[in-house]
C-alpha cells in the first residue's frame, strides 16, 4: 500500500509545471516556482527517490506512427483465485497491443486498453491470443470511435 507523502505548496507547484513540460530546464522550472536552482534540483529529486515522479516520457500521436486502432477489451476469466488474476496479470505484459491493464470489479475481471495498427491486427490478436489464453471465460469488446478527452495529469 502506498504510503502519503506530506508535499508543501512548492512540491505541488514543481508537480504541475513538471506535468506539463518534463522537459524544462531546473533553472527554468526554479523560475516557474519561484525557488532559486539548487534546493528546486534537491526537491524534484526528492520526489523521484520518494516514488512521487515515476519517470518522463514523450507523448506520440499514435496515428501519425500507423497506430489507427484504440480499442478496450473486458475479459472475464473462468476462476478469480489469486493465483488466477496473477497469472492473468503477468500475461498481459507479453501482449504488445496491450498498453494498459486494469484488475476491476463488476461484470468482468480486467480492463485492457489496446492499439493496433488496423482492425485485422486487433482482431488477430482477440481470437488467437486473448480467448485462447487459458481461464479466459468472456471477452467483450469495444472500438472506439474518436477520443474526446487526454487529460493524463493528475490535478495537483
Amino acid at each position: 500500500m502506498a504510503v502519503r507523502v506530506e508535499l508543501d505548496a512548492i512540491d505541488m507547484r514543481i508537480l504541475r509545471e513538471l506535468q506539463n513540460d518534463g522537459r524544462m530546464t531546473n533553472v527554468e522550472l526554479a523560475e516557474r516556482v519561484g525557488i532559486s536552482a539548487p534546493p528546486c534540483l534537491r526537491r524534484v529529486r526528492k520526489l523521484e527517490e520518494g516514488g512521487i515522479i515515476r519517470g518522463y516520457r514523450a507523448l506520440l500521436n499514435a496515428s501519425a506512427l500507423g497506430y489507427d486502432l484504440v480499442a478496450f477489451c473486458m475479459v472475464g476469466l473462468k476462476h478469480q483465485s489469486d493465483a488466477n488474476l496473477k497469472a492473468f496479470s503477468s500475461q498481459t505484459a507479453n501482449w504488445p497491443l496491450v498498453k494498459e491493464a486494469w484488475l476491476v470489479s463488476g461484470d468482468s475481471d480486467f480492463l485492457l486498453r489496446c492499439v493496433a495498427e488496423n482492425l485485422t491486427a486487433f482482431q488477430d490478436f482477440v481470437i488467437e491470443e486473448l480467448t485462447a489464453t487459458d481461464n479466459v471465460d468472456t471477452v467483450r469488446t469495444m472500438l472506439t470511435i474518436r477520443q474526446v478527452k487526454n487529460i493524463s495529469l493528475l490535478g495537483v
